[in-house]
């Protein structure tokens, strides 16, 4: 099968299209025939190991699985002997988190990782564009900053793969939402929900007002900033692990008052979220926004338009 192999941690010429054995699955594993996956900031921090921690995690001189990608969506080729919740045929998507592996033809996982039936209303690309930017948004937003119905909420970088997501998930929760992009994106975001907009070339977004949570859905700003735009006990969400966000999580485990957040949104994922973002996908509560698709052999294309930061949803890779 084709696959892209990263041998060795750097640019995104380090990503190169090899032949590899097709994998066979284990007693509880399916093997899946990919059909899309996705292109995301963290595929572009894992293969160059930035931060350094990745190194830690991953493998100190190269990394451990040399075959990128996390979102994937596919159809079940065959199935271990032990498997019961899914069958050959089934249509799925989901996400690799441990041992990645969606940059391929084919992929086998165990059939009890973040894997489900796809919604029924949507491609392939479709549906990998929700397991990249809503999953992430769904963890952040419902589990870790508990949105209620009538908080106000400031997401910076509404644009972006996360964050176009987080406006849905924000409006379907009943939040008051203001989204912080460009001007040529700011009819888009209104679209997907958000009641306001903050120019950002314009207009310094933590001097707008007072929110509840604030959101940095692509981890360009800092809690120190925007303190004082929290309410007395806000919340400020970040994506980006810097080592003074961790220390800042840590000490508001502690205590009241303003606090800062991050959590690995990956090692939290389960079955029950993807089926929660299935069924607000069928019923068109959330909606899929895919920017750019590249085939797998232009995957260096596809890593170094993520790197711009400008992207507007998903960048998908098609098999």
């Amino acid at each position: 099968m084709r696959a892209i192999v990263c041998s060795t941690y750097g640019s995104p010429d380090v990503l190169s299209l090899q032949d590899v054995e097709i994998p066979s699955p284990k007693d509880n594993e399916v093997r899946i025939r990919i059909h899309a996956a996705a292109v995301t900031p963290s595929d572009c921090a894992f293969r160059k190991a930035d931060p350094v921690i990745i190194r830690l995690m991953y493998g100190l001189t190269k990394p451990r699985y040399p075959v990128m990608g996390v979102e994937l969506a596919g159809q079940i080729e065959s199935v271990g002997k032990a498997v019961t919740q899914f069958k050959a045929g089934d249509e799925v998507f989901g996400i690799s988190p441990r041992s990645f592996g969606a940059y391929a033809e084919y992929v086998c996982l165990p059939e009890n990782v973040p894997l489900a039936v796809k919604p029924r209303n949507m491609s392939y690309e479709q549906a990998v564009g929700i397991c990249d930017g809503a999953l992430t948004s769904l963890v952040f937003l419902r589990d870790v900053a508990r949105i209620e119905r009538g908080q106000s909420l400031l997401i910076n970088g509404a644009s972006g793969a996360v964050g176009v997501y987080a406006i849905q998930l924000a409006a379907f929760f009943g939040a008051d939402v203001t989204g912080v992009c460009s001007a040529s994106n700011a009819e888009f975001v209104r679209s997907l929900g958000a009641h306001r907009v903050i120019d950002y070339t314009q207009a310094d977004f933590t001097r707008s007002g007072r929110y509840d949570v604030i959101f940095d859905a692509v981890g360009k700003s800092s809690f120190s900033r925007c303190k004082g735009a929290l309410q007395p006990n806000g919340i400020y969400l970040t994506t980006v692990p810097t080592p003074a966000i961790l220390l800042r999580t840590a000490r508001g485990a502690i205590g009241g008052g303003k606090k800062a957040k991050f959590t690995a949104t990956g090692l939290r994922q389960n079955k029950e979220n993807l089926l929660f973002l299935k069924e607000l996908a069928e019923s068109g509560a959330i909606r899929p926004v895919i920017d750019r698709r590249y085939p797998l052999e232009q995957i260096a294309e596809a890593h170094r338009y993520v790197e711009t930061g400008r992207k507007k949803g998903n960048v998908v890779i098609t098999m």
